[in-house]
């Protein structure tokens, strides 16, 4: 239910949680090495390489001072080798693969510019962008119509079906 620490413990597995958040004991366990035993650049590779998360709060999560092609170029330059011109074409594929109609228009976007499903698919396209063997996505469809939350629950059928990437669904509403 709300305010159990669902997204408290999604966070955790990736350590990002509030800096006064401390993992007191156990394992974090992913592909056999414990998570938790990984320096902060260990980390960093796995986080958006080989697991990424799509936040509850799109809003809060995107960066309002970034354009979301100038976030999302950064994010992919920062895990590849791509020049700013190859990121710049990546971000529109990924855009258009989340089903954002006018991918270049959402690229020029401010996050406050865009409704609540635009910046949903933003997130997962945001978080696809190095084909992670792992999902989490935290409440997903949380302040979304039933049309939208239906649309990016079938984008999250779709992501697993066709890139065989694994999803930690996170919800407390289950007739989604």
């Amino acid at each position: 239910e709300s305010g159990s620490g669902k997204s408290v413990t999604t966070k955790s597995i990736l350590r990002l949680g509030p800096s006064n958040c401390k993992i007191m004991g156990g394992e974090i366990l992913f592909r056999g090495e414990d998570i938790l035993k990984k320096n902060e650049a260990e980390l960093r590779e796995i986080r958006g390489g080989e697991i990424a998360m799509i936040f509850q709060d799109s809003l809060s999560a995107l960066n309002p001072v970034y354009t979301v092609g100038n976030k999302m170029v950064e994010l992919i330059r920062r895990h590849t080798n791509m020049n700013k011109k190859e990121a710049k074409a990546r971000v529109l594929e990924l855009l258009t693969a989340v089903g954002i109609t006018d991918p270049e228009k959402a690229m020029n976007s401010y996050p406050h510019e865009l409704s609540g499903g635009m910046r949903q698919r933003v997130m997962i396209a945001q978080a696809m962008i190095n084909s992670p063997s792992l999902l989490i996505a935290d409440e997903p469809t949380t302040a979304l119509d039933c049309v939208v939350q239906a649309q990016i629950l079938e984008l999250l059928r779709n992501i697993h079906r066709t890139k065989g990437t694994s999803i930690l669904f996170i919800s407390h509403d289950l007739n989604v």
